[in-house]
């Protein structure tokens, strides 16, 4: 007999639970979050939250996606399509260390891959909302880049990925890794130009 997996209603009450849910989890992690303190915060019943999201991990999903789609949009919002190359990367690139040094951003990156192989459908949503839509937005800009001759660029989805990967460096591993300090600021200085510098020098035209 197969179970159906426990989905998400909304309702009237649904933003109230989010606002409630999403300072709880910012404030406690998702592990010490309680339902009793989420239902408090929002100012709702037990039994109008989990009316709403019968499984706590599909509340933090759905705050990150909303999360990750916040993020892309303001980025999406300073970048015009007529400033130069370097600029656009350099915005593009702040905004993706600066969503992976917040405590939600590192808080989320954890618990997606912690419960992957229990809770598969985080797994997919995680990357569906982060990783792949950095990839859709980055390489809308980049078509359009070379379409104007500014970039030489074959596979542009792999070129975003890759992107992606070098405002990664270094930075990623820290966090995960709990290193410290983690990171000062001429760290992220330091990989943010050279992930804008390493990508106009492979597909930069001149």
């Amino acid at each position: 007999m197969t179970i159906a997996a426990p989905t998400i209603r909304r309702g009237r009450k649904f933003d109230q639970v989010i606002d409630g849910a999403r300072t709880i989890f910012l404030r406690d992690g998702f592990e010490r979050a309680s339902v009793d303190d989420i239902a408090r915060e929002a100012g709702v019943s037990k039994a109008t939250l989990y009316s709403y999201f019968p499984d706590k991990r599909l509340l933090f999903m759905e705050i990150a996606k909303s999360e990750c789609r916040r993020v892309a949009d303001e980025a999406e919002a300073l970048i015009h399509d007529t400033a130069p190359v370097a600029q656009v990367l350099h915005l593009a690139a702040e905004r993706i260390v600066g969503f992976m040094m917040s405590d939600f951003g590192a808080r989320m990156f954890r618990v997606a891959v912690a419960e992957s192989e229990n809770f598969p459908a985080m797994a997919h949503d995680f990357y569906h909302s982060g990783p792949l839509m950095i990839r859709q937005r980055l390489s809308t800009y980049l078509r359009k880049a070379v379409d104007r001759g500014e970039l030489a660029i074959d596979d542009i989805p792999l070129a975003a990925d890759q992107f992606a990967q070098l405002c990664k460096a270094d930075i990623q591993d820290r966090l995960i890794f709990g290193s410290s300090p983690c990171c000062e600021a001429r760290d992220l200085t330091r990989t943010i130009d050279g992930a804008v510098a390493m990508f106009l020098a492979r597909y930069g035209v001149t």
